[in-house]
C-alpha cells in the first residue's frame, strides 16, 4: 500500500508521498512513488503513483514519450509541449490506456486487478495551477476550492487532519506541516505505509522549485513533528471533560431531556434468560 496527497493553494502546491511497498508481511520493499517533470521558465509538473507497482511504473516511463494526436494533420501532444495542464493530463490518461490494453488481459489471466491511482499537478506558462486525480481507466476529475485536494492509497487516517485545516487561502508552509501531520498519522495506523517521504512544495508562478526534500525518522524536522503532534493530541485529550450524566457539576451534560429518540431497551423476563 502507499499514501499520497496533493494540495492546490492560491499561494503554490504541495505534494507528499511515502515509499513503502507491500506485497506481505515478509515482503517489504521501498520504491519512490513520485516523479517532477521540470523545465524551468516553461513548465513544472508532479506525478503521485498508487496502486499496483508495475503498472504505475510502465505509466510513468511510457508517459514521457505517449503523444496524443487530436487528428491526422495536428501535431501531436505530450507533456513537454502541452499548452495546458488539461491537455498535459489528458496525455497521463493516454498513457494508463496504453497500459491497460498492452496489459489488462494478462493480469486479469494471472488474477491481478488493473489498479492503478495518479495524483498530477502543476502549472505551464500562460496559465494558472492545476491539480488532477487520474483513475484506472484514464479518466480525471480537477480539484476546486470547494475541494482542495487529493489522497492516493491509504488515504482514511490522514483525511481528518486535512478536512480541518487546508483551505484555498492556507499558507504552503502550514499546508506542507499539515501534510506531513496527515502522512505521520498514516503511518502510525497502518504499517503498509513507510519512510522515506518525498515532499515537494512550489510556489504559484515559478515555474520551478528547489523545495524538494527526501524525509526519513532521522531528519530533525519530521522526528520534532512526530513527537510534538502525539504529545498534544494526549494533552488536549485529557483537557477534555470526562461525560457527566447530569447538569448537577457541569454545563455541558451527557444526557439531556430534549424529547430524541433513545435507544431500545429490551429487558428479559426471568424465564427468557439463558441458564
Amino acid at each position: 500500500m502507499t499514501y499520497g496527497v496533493g494540495i492546490k493553494l492560491n499561494a503554490g502546491l504541495v505534494f507528499l508521498s511515502d515509499s513503502r511497498t507491500n506485497a506481505g508481511v515478509d515482503n517489504i520493499s521501498t520504491f519512490r512513488k513520485m516523479i517532477v517533470y521540470e523545465k524551468p521558465g516553461d513548465r513544472f509538473m508532479v506525478l503521485l503513483s498508487s496502486g499496483n507497482l508495475s503498472i504505475s511504473q510502465s505509466v510513468r516511463e511510457i508517459l514521457q514519450v505517449e503523444q496524443l494526436k487530436e487528428s491526422d494533420e495536428s501535431a501531436p501532444i505530450t507533456i513537454w509541449n502541452a499548452k495546458s495542464m488539461f491537455d498535459a493530463a489528458r496525455v497521463l490518461g493516454q498513457a494508463v490506456r496504453h497500459v491497460h490494453d498492452r496489459d489488462a488481459k494478462a493480469l486479469e489471466y494471472a488474477g491481478v486487478e488493473f489498479n492503478v491511482s495518479l495524483i498530477f499537478g502543476g502549472q505551464i506558462h500562460g496559465e494558472s495551477m492545476r491539480l488532477f486525480h487520474v483513475y484506472s481507466a484514464g479518466n480525471f476529475i480537477e480539484a476546486t476550492a470547494e475541494t482542495p485536494y487529493f489522497q492516493i492509497g491509504e488515504s482514511k487516517y490522514g483525511k481528518p487532519v486535512l478536512d480541518r485545516v487546508i483551505t484555498p487561502d492556507t499558507p504552503l508552509g502550514a499546508a506542507a506541516k499539515c501534510a506531513l501531520v496527515s502522512m505521520d498519522s498514516t503511518m502510525k495506523s497502518n504499517l503498509s505505509v513507510g519512510t522515506p517521504l518525498d515532499l515537494v512544495v512550489y510556489e504559484a508562478d515559478r515555474l520551478q522549485t528547489d523545495r524538494i526534500v527526501c524525509l526519513d525518522m532521522n531528519n530533525p524536522y519530521y522526528r520534532m513533528l512526530h513527537t510534538f503532534w502525539g504529545q498534544k493530541l494526549r494533552e488536549a485529550f485529557e483537557d477534555l471533560e470526562d461525560p457527566v450524566w447530569d447538569d448537577a457539576h457541569t454545563d455541558t451534560p451527557l444526557k439531556v431531556d430534549n424529547g430524541s429518540s433513545k435507544p431500545l431497551k429490551k429487558i428479559s423476563r426471568p424465564e427468557e434468560r439463558l441458564i
